[in-house]
């Protein structure tokens, strides 16, 4: 039998990872990849020698693949998966396998009917430690089970920032379907058939527009003689995601995020000696674990990571059940639909008051404006002034839903492709002003070229097709080289005529801004330029990695010594600015920098956090020589170990201006547009830190 030929379906962002899972599966090519957005597609299949689709029907009928996963949004799941099981394709779903224990029935039943596999992505039963920790208490090591707790306390970013059109938020439901597999699949393969007694909710969030989303979840259940409580926290919390059993002979602590497991037990020692034999014991097996992670980490250059390594057990038992034809119980749909009863039950607990109703705009919206990126952080902060100032705005989204239904009579969200110039122009008709606030995090230069500037290019000439009075492009401060503490920045500044020692964001974002200029002289295209500073406020996340690298929600390495002021901006400031770019007479052919009034350095920041918000966040400096350092390294790494074309390694300036150690003075802002931003420093921290949501409750 030759390899097996694999075909993802959805391009979104897990499918990296399976794509990376997929090659490191020995006897397995990945042969296609198919999604609607033929750029996603394209962007997920080269390198990698896939064929690209946009339609599923056509994938399945070229022969191209003998097994797929289907990694589109849940509610997709179940039709995909008939779909793929009667063409005579192998099926592996990713979690949450589908949005009903009845759907994964009606999917299991398609898979029998066809004499082919449908497996459950239900990865971190794939981790090497759970293996262990599963065969542990199956030789009975811990002793007879009691009690358990599985817990999934992690933040989760959108919540706090968006985007708001997600799945995963678009109702209450959608968090335990989302979540609840990873906590419940643990279980289910360790105890069997799942009870559900009881469910609190607690620590509401509000969304725009949405409704009420609990934070926490606490389900207490049973599986025979086992009682179990599943923890689920995802306001800004410090990661703990584990499996704790508790038996007669011992505890054992499986960290699934870490792929580390631990067992304490007692000893037969006298009552002094005894609790020190248990410490040590327990510090050795931390420092084992810790050990054997970094010497995976380092021989395998970072490819396998403990979550990458949950998606290689699983993909290989998945197609170890392919050639064999028995799939492993752990991924089978009969676990698959155990899996979903049980998340059935616990949301029929779940009760009233938690979704908004659906509001029915009474009115269809005739939009002048037109945000692309309009569910981003800055574009809903930016649609709903647009509104409030009297306009009705038309947001660009790839989906079909945003976080406006409180004031759908004066919004519409229009799914088009930025690679679409005849959807552009459609979607430009009667527009009076186009904000262009998208953006694309890329890996090499060339894709820079094709995914940012390229579309960039493509939006504001539909713009000029359109004959749109005004076109506002934000950029970055980034693209500066901020790196001196004894230059000023203004508009005047420019930047560096050759950019390509900088990291890929910034030269991108600059690249951007020079063709839209030529633009602007060559075919009069009337374009504003915004570079938003360090934008902080309601729907702004904790984690903002233009102060530093995090690590978790409560650890920061940030960017220097921390002692600098930098260049912090409220968003509703920003909204005020780029409202106004769109009429104001002498706005046309410059650009301004969004900055605030010059007031708060990052360890100030924090300070703030600690004082008005009770929570102290562990800070260290950023030696910025060092980061270079290291990030030389693995670029070399990269280049040569790993065969990697087109790595960037950005210089010395490059990282020294992540620190914005260069003051910016925002006077043209000021003088031109007549703009206010806060000057008022307990103000501007209510805005920042009370009323910001950055804690989550």
């Amino acid at each position: 039998m030759g390899n097996i030929r694999a075909g993802i379906i959805g391009a979104g962002y897990i499918a990296t990872w399976h794509a990376d899972a997929i090659r490191q599966t020995p006897g397995v090519d990945l042969a296609a990849v198919c999604d609607v957005s033929r750029g996603a597609a394209e962007g997920l299949a080269a390198g990698r020698g896939a064929e690209v689709f946009t339609d599923v029907a056509e994938m399945l009928a070229s022969g191209k693949v003998d097994a797929v996963h289907i990694l589109t949004p849940p509610h997709l799941h179940k039709a995909l998966a008939v779909q793929c099981l009667e063409a005579g394709v192998h099926v592996l779903v990713e979690k949450p396998v589908a949005t009903s224990a009845a759907e994964v029935a009606e999917m299991r039943a398609a898979a029998e009917e066809a004499g082919k596999l449908f497996a459950a992505g239900h990865n971190f039963l794939g981790v090497p430690a759970y293996e262990r920790l599963k065969a542990m208490m199956l030789a009975g090591e811990l002793g007879r089970i009691n009690s358990a707790e599985i817990t999934w306390a992690f933040p989760l970013a959108p919540l706090r920032s968006g985007p708001y059109g997600l799945w995963l938020l678009r109702e209450t439901k959608n968090l335990l379907l989302e979540l609840g597999p990873h906590l419940f699949a643990f279980a289910q393969d360790l105890f069997g058939e799942i009870e559900v007694q009881h469910l609190t909710l607690g620590k509401p969030v509000q969304l725009p527009a949405a409704g009420q989303r609990p934070q926490a979840w606490r389900v207490v259940a049973r599986a025979g003689d086992v009682d179990i409580t599943f923890n689920l926290q995802i306001v800004e919390s410090f990661d703990d995601r584990s499996v704790v059993l508790r038996g007669s002979g011992g505890m054992a602590r499986l960290d699934y995020a870490a792929d580390a497991l631990t067992v304490s037990r007692e000893n037969a020692s006298d009552l002094v000696v005894n609790p020190f034999r248990r410490q040590m014991a327990d510090a050795g097996q931390h420092l084992r674990e810790g050990f054997v992670n970094l010497g995976r980490q380092v021989k395998s250059l970072n490819r396998k990571s403990p979550y990458g390594l949950s998606f290689l057990g699983t993909f290989a038992a998945f197609y170890d059940g392919v050639r064999t034809g028995r799939l492993d119980a752990r991924f089978d749909g009969a676990s698959a639909e155990a899996v979903m009863r049980a998340i059935d039950d616990a949301l029929a607990l779940v009760g009233d008051g938690w979704d908004d109703p659906v509001h029915r705009p009474t009115r269809t919206p005739e939009p002048t404006a037109l945000v692309i990126g309009g569910t981003g952080f800055i574009g809903r902060a930016l649609t709903r002034k647009l509104v409030e100032q009297g306009r009705d705005v038309r947001v660009l989204s790839r989906g079909s839903h945003g976080p406006f239904a409180d004031i759908a009579d004066h919004v519409e969200v229009m799914s088009v492709s930025l690679r679409d110039a005849e959807g552009l122009r459609r979607a430009m008709e009667g527009i009076e002003v186009v904000y262009d606030l998208a953006k694309s995090l890329d890996k090499t230069w060339e894709d820079c070229l094709q995914n940012d500037v390229a579309v960039t290019e493509r939006i504001a000439q539909a713009a000029l097709d359109a004959g749109v009075q005004r076109f506002v492009y934000t950029g970055t401060i980034a693209s500066y080289d901020m790196s001196d503490p004894s230059v000023m920045i203004t508009e005047s500044t420019g930047f560096a005529e050759d950019m390509t020692d900088r990291n890929l964001y910034a030269r991108s974002k600059a690249e951007c801004e020079k063709r839209l200029m030529v633009m602007h002289r060559d075919k009069g295209l009337p374009v504003v330029i915004a570079r938003p500073g360090i934008v902080v406020g309601h729907g702004g996340p904790l984690q903002h990695w233009g102060i530093g690298r995090w690590h978790g929600a409560s650890a920061v390495r940030i960017w220097g010594n921390g002692h600098n002021i930098l260049p912090f901006v409220l968003i509703d400031d920003v909204a005020e600015a780029l409202v106004t770019m769109a009429t104001h007479e002498n706005a046309v052919g410059q650009s301004f920098n969004l900055v605030g009034a010059p007031m708060l350095t990052a360890r100030d920041y924090f300070d703030a956090i600690h004082r008005r918000l009770g929570a102290r966040i562990r800070v260290a400096p950023g030696n910025l020589t060092v980061f270079w350092a290291a990030d030389a390294v693995k670029s070399l790494l990269k280049k040569h170990a790993l065969r990697r074309h087109g790595v960037i390694r950005p210089s010395l300036k490059d990282w020294k201006s992540r620190a914005h150690l260069s003051p910016f003075d925002n006077a043209q802002a000021r003088q031109v547009l007549g703009w206010q931003p806060e000057t008022d420093r307990d103000a501007f921290l209510r805005a920042a830190v009370d009323e910001a949501g950055l804690i989550g409750f």
